[in-house]
């Protein structure tokens, strides 16, 4: 395999599935399940962070007459709502799990302790980061960001609902042009929407590079860990 630790974003309305009819579509769960076990197998070291946004996104609290640090801490206790779906899926296919969160909630996770994490890493389980980075006005792009650096991960790999980085929306323009690499620069300088500002400044500071690529695809996520091109390399 080409990366020996991985740290995965998720996102979370990616778990509601086509249906939209319910927070979290236990179809999903159980797809995402299975392409993680493919590259456990494979003894990729695994650090996951997945979002809220199906829950309750920070940014619609301003439009709820919510205060937006309120607002913020809601979207962090979301993702720990997905994060706890995300665990308990994955023990029930076998595999062991921490989840740590950036918010104490002892009953339920760990508090995020970045030696302990990777520790749990060493050993073979997968650990899920909930709550953000327990502050408010980061997004978990930003999270998925720093704590990637954090335990060291080789790569940030964003697993969204298109194969890759395009010229324009796939999804509104059919002759929307897929990039199989790119700089930070040339991001930049294009202007194209991977993260936000601060998730994607840490990567390039760090030289953590990024992959966008599509999750939902069977195969993907195997490819991607193994250095098969199945999406768009940001380095």
């Amino acid at each position: 395999m080409k990366y020996k630790r991985i740290l995965l974003k998720l996102s979370g309305e990616a778990l509601q599935g086509s249906s939209k009819n319910t927070n979290i579509d236990p179809s999903v769960l159980e797809q995402y399940c299975e392409e993680i076990r493919t590259i456990k197998d494979q003894g990729v070291e695994i650090a996951i962070v997945i979002g809220g946004g199906n829950i309750f996104r920070g940014g619609q609290a301003e439009a709820l007459g919510i205060d937006r640090v309120q607002g913020d801490y809601m979207g962090m206790l979301a993702t720990v709502v997905n994060a706890m779906a995300l665990q308990s899926s994955l023990e029930r296919h076998g595999m062991f799990t921490r989840l740590m969160s950036g918010i104490k909630m002892e009953q339920v996770c760990e508090p995020f302790i970045r030696r302990r994490a990777i520790r749990h890493l060493e050993k073979g389980r997968i650990v899920i980061f909930g709550a953000g980075i327990g502050n408010p006005y980061f997004t978990t792009d930003s999270t998925a960001s720093l704590r990637a650096i954090e335990v060291q991960a080789n790569v940030v790999l964003k697993g969204t609902r298109v194969d890759g980085v395009y010229t324009k929306d796939p999804e509104k323009f059919p002759d929307a042009v897929r990039y199989s690499k790119l700089s930070f620069q040339e991001a930049y300088e294009k202007n194209l929407n991977i993260m936000d500002m601060t998730a994607f400044t840490l990567c390039k500071e760090n030289k953590l590079p990024i992959i966008v690529f599509d999750m939902n695809k069977k195969g993907n996520l195997l490819k991607v860990a193994s250095g098969e091109e199945a999406g768009t390399l940001i380095s």
